[in-house]
Formats: structure tokens, C-alpha cells, sequence
């Protein structure tokens, strides 16, 4: 790495890995000891520090919490075979941190500061980072207007955090699905593909309206006709239709997801058809009709792979055909995990590698 950058190390008094049990544990629920911070302030970023983990003390006035200035990227950093941790895609996660905080009227943070802050932030808390199978650190840089004032305008100071918290697989069953198409979750020259709270905020009303119906996530339809597919709740969505795999064509209000482009760079180099394009409810659901849709997954980084048990259009449920661990989604998840763990090379120098000399992890 170039330019070298000074961050303050402030170690905690004593770590809590060992009253940590990642089998009991609630996916984000418990952070590691530390966290990185820095702030910008009058055009330029300081302050760059490692302290133990703590709540932030922050005045009523704070402009986050007023006009929405919060943007995220979630990542995951990995145990790899040979003991070290490799950090999936960090310049593709920062160059989407960026865009999206150029969308909300943020300052840009640059490559040296999330790249060396993530290391320093790793070294230090590489015992949170597990070795069991399908687990994870789960990454969470992220930033907030840090400006106290009642007044409708965009923040010029800024305070960027990395926390983690250890996480197994996100979720444990096939998901049934429900078609959207009276709330939107975001509309064409909106915020869709930007990663700001707000997009999470306002989806939760019509989430919850899809639990209470007995489904797990909804599947969103664009804002203007509600005729198109879009994606699923936390996730970019995939179909295996006709041995072709298909997703929807990237817009302004879908979410140029990293697993999502992951995963389709795999399935080309693996010879499997990919098509991206708009998709079509009526499209969708034809194929359900005429038994042409092998598999339905959401991708994600939380969710890596996803598979969907069912799918429903209105009052009109479609089941997916049973799958076992030779599905499709499948072959590339492995191929996936296989390449951030070490176990494939990485021909697409995806693996950013920390080198850590403790090897102990939950």
C-alpha cells in the first residue's frame, strides 16, 4: 500500500472474544473489541484512530438523524486456509461507498483511509474473524453527517467508522417470496442504487405487511409500472430459467450489487449462460406456468446465496422444484467461498490478504 497513514491505536482493556459463542450468536448483533473512525472536517480527512468499541455521543442536533446522511457497504472478511484473512473485493465495495456518498452529498472517502483503516481494524481484532464453515467477520464501514444543526441542509463534517461483528450463515431455510406491487421501494432518479439508510427505512412498512402474511422478503417491482422485477428485500435476485441463468438488468434503482457481479463473472467463466434484462412479472410467471424456472436465489453479501422456496404473484403460488448441494447457485457458492478462503487461486485478485501472526479464532 502507498502512503502510509498514521492511525492512533487505542487497544481495550480486555477482550470479549472469549465470552463469545458463534453457534448461540444473532447475525449483527455483537461487535469485536474495536472500531476505526476518522472525520472530515473543512475539506480535509484526520483524526484517523483504532479505539475500543463504544457508543457515540452525538447532540439531538446531529443532521444524520434529521435528513438522513447515512450511507453503508457491508463486507465480509474471511479465515483462509493458511490462517490469514482475506477481505472480498475491497476496492469494488469502496468505489460503490463512494458513489452512493456522492448521491447523498458526502464527502468521498479515499481508497488509503477505508483500505488502511480496515487493516488496522483487522490486525487487531483478526481473533473475531472465525474459521467454521459459512462463517465470516461481517464488515460495516460506514458514514454519518457529524454537524449540529436543526437547519434543512447538507453536512460539511463528516465521521466515517468500520465495526464487525462475527457471523455464521444469514439465513437458514428457503424464503417464500411476495410479489410488490403496490409499494415501491425506490424510483427511477431516486436513491435505489445508492446504499443510504433511507432505502432500508422505508422498505420495513411493507416488509412487515409480507410477514404478517407468512412470507420472508418481498420481491420489489419498479416504481413506474410495477411490472417489472427489481429485486428482494436485502438481496439482488437470480433465476435459473431454461440451464440460463437470468437476473434484472441493472438500473438506477437496483443495487449494483458485489455478490451479484461475483457470481455472474463465475457462471460465465464456468461455460453457464447468464442474461441480464428486464424481467417481466407476466415473463416470470409464464415460465412458473410452463415448468421452466429450476431455481430462484437471492444474492447478497450477507446473504452470499439465498435459495427461494416459493413465489407469489397476488393470490397465485409457485413452488421451486426440490434442490440438493449439486443445484447450480450452489456449484458457484462453493466456487465463491473456495476462492475467498484460499482453496481456489484467485485469478481475479478479488482476496485482499491481511498477514496476521495470531492464528486463534471462536
Amino acid at each position: 500500500m502507498s502512503n502510509t497513514l498514521h492511525i492512533e491505536i487505542q487497544k481495550a482493556a480486555y477482550s470479549k472474544i472469549n465470552e463469545f459463542n458463534l453457534e448461540t450468536s444473532e447475525f449483527g448483533k455483537t461487535p469485536t473489541d474495536h472500531m476505526f473512525l476518522a472525520e472530515y472536517h473543512q475539506g480535509e480527512w484526520s483524526n484517523l484512530r483504532i479505539e475500543p468499541f463504544h457508543p457515540l455521543e452525538l447532540s439531538p442536533f446531529n443532521l444524520s438523524f434529521h435528513y438522513g446522511q447515512t450511507v453503508f457497504e457491508g463486507m465480509k472478511a474471511y479465515r483462509m486456509i493458511d490462517g490469514n484473512i482475506s477481505v472480498f473485493r475491497v476496492r469494488k465495495h469502496w468505489e460503490r461507498f463512494n458513489k452512493s456518498l456522492t448521491r447523498m452529498a458526502m464527502a468521498e472517502v479515499p481508497f488509503d483511509i477505508f483500505q488502511q483503516g480496515l487493516h488496522a481494524y483487522l490486525k487487531i481484532d483478526n481473533e473475531w474473524v472465525p474459521s467454521v464453515e459459512d462463517s465470516s467477520l461481517y464488515l460495516r464501514p460506514f458514514m454519518i453527517a457529524y454537524e449540529d444543526r436543526v437547519r434543512v441542509k447538507a453536512a460539511e463534517h463528516f465521521l466515517f467508522l468500520i465495526v464487525g461483528s462475527p457471523a455464521k450463515q444469514y439465513y437458514l431455510k428457503p424464503l417464500n417470496l411476495f410479489v410488490e406491487t403496490h409499494y415501491s421501494r425506490a424510483a427511477s432518479g431516486g436513491t435505489g442504487n445508492a446504499k443510504c439508510g433511507g432505502n432500508y427505512g422505508g422498505a420495513f412498512y411493507p416488509t412487515l405487511l409480507a410477514n404478517q402474511k407468512g412470507f420472508d422478503q418481498i420481491l420489489w417491482t419498479d416504481a413506474s409500472t410495477h411490472q417489472f422485477i427489481e429485486e428482494s428485500g436485502t438481496m439482488n435476485i437470480m433465476f435459473v430459467m431454461d440451464n440460463v441463468l437470468v437476473t434484472p438488468a441493472l438500473t438506477d434503482s437496483i443495487l449494483d450489487g458485489v455478490t451479484r457481479d461475483s457470481i455472474l463473472t463465475l457462471a460465465k467463466d464456468m461455460g453457464i449462460p447468464v442474461e441480464e434484462k428486464k424481467l417481466s412479472i407476466q415473463e416470470l410467471e409464464k415460465a412458473f406456468q410452463e415448468n421452466r424456472v429450476q431455481e430462484a436465489f437471492g444474492t447478497g453479501t450477507a446473504a452470499i446465496v439465498a435459495p427461494v422456496g416459493s413465489i407469489t404473484f397476488e393470490n397465485r403460488t409457485y413452488q421451486l422444484p426440490p434442490f440438493d448441494e449439486n443445484a447450480l447457485m450452489f456449484q458457484i457458492k462453493s466456487q465463491l467461498n473456495d476462492i475467498r478462503t484460499g482453496k481456489l487461486p484467485d485469478k481475479y485478485h478479488w482476496n485482499d490478504i491481511i498477514y496476521v501472526t495470531s492464528k486463534v479464532n471462536p
